[in-house]
């Protein structure tokens, strides 16, 4: 796991002083699912390069 120190640039984007938890929750949700889209994609691409799927 990655420290704080390493996550600054991160923490700086999603920080949010009009929030009174201190971040944009929406925002954060939606950088996560974004990068979960992109594993999502990279691991279909590896899946397809391993195992080819038949074409019909």
């Amino acid at each position: 796991m990655r420290t704080k120190s390493e996550l600054r640039e991160i923490i700086d984007q999603i920080t949010s002083l009009e929030s009174p938890v201190g971040m944009d929750a929406v925002y954060v949700h939606a950088v996560i699912l974004d990068k979960l889209q992109t594993i999502e994609q990279r691991l279909a691409r590896l899946e397809d390069a391993v195992h080819p799927r038949e074409e019909s």
